[in-house]
């Protein structure tokens, strides 16, 4: 397995990209963390300097995907104003797009078990990725009839579910044959779920 060098003082962080690439690789209970240290290219007990066991570095690598996460929906938000629907819309293909370019962070975040509640900074990270998907909801359910409108905080736990579904079922490879890009899946379905509300582009 190929050593990854680490300058003195970063050894934290090489520890953290070798267990992103062994999650990739293996899946996040699929390693040890000797294994880790291997691919960092440093002694075992290296490790416990800086973490406690396996789960802590999961748990770091889920909280820097999650503040990687988070700063992209912002982007993506932001990128759609003055539009509520499109800032709604680009928050739905960031999703799409971290999964595809950060897949070990991914996994770390969503799939690994680790609790957001085990660390008051990754609860942190992971609230703060969820409040900017549930502004955009928020922003666009103003053009909802109050009397018709569902909760903010249910229109984007709707949409983040549909994102995870397709990234899930077939957007990382795992040997499920999509039957259109997962992009389209995922805008069209959005499109569904918007026209289901009753809404209409706002501008």
């Amino acid at each position: 397995m190929r050593k990854q060098g680490y300058h003195h003082g970063n050894l934290r962080q090489a520890l953290i990209e070798a267990a992103l690439e062994l999650i990739r690789e293996k899946g996040p209970t699929g390693f040890t963390l000797s294994e880790a240290a291997k691919t960092a290219g440093v002694t075992p007990a290296a490790v416990y300097r800086h973490f406690d066991g396996r789960e802590d570095l999961i748990a770091e690598a889920a909280r820097q995907g999650f503040e990687m996460f988070a700063d992209l929906m912002q982007y993506a938000y932001d990128k759609g104003q003055p539009s509520a629907l499109a800032a709604f819309e680009a928050t739905g293909r960031a999703y799409l797009a971290f999964a595809r370019k950060h897949p070990g962070h991914y996994i770390a975040m969503f799939e690994s078990g680790v609790s957001l509640n085990r660390d008051p900074d990754l609860a942190a990270a992971a609230n703060r990725a969820k409040a900017v998907l549930e502004q955009a909801a928020s922003d666009l359910s103003q053009h909802i009839p109050p009397d018709r409108r569902p909760p903010a905080s249910m229109v984007s736990a709707h949409i983040w579910a549909m994102s995870h579904g397709v990234v899930e079922l077939y957007a990382r490879n795992t040997g499920t044959a999509s039957p259109f890009p997962p992009e389209d899946l995922l805008e069209t379905g959005v499109g569904i779920y918007l026209r289901g509300l009753g809404l209409i582009d706002p501008d």
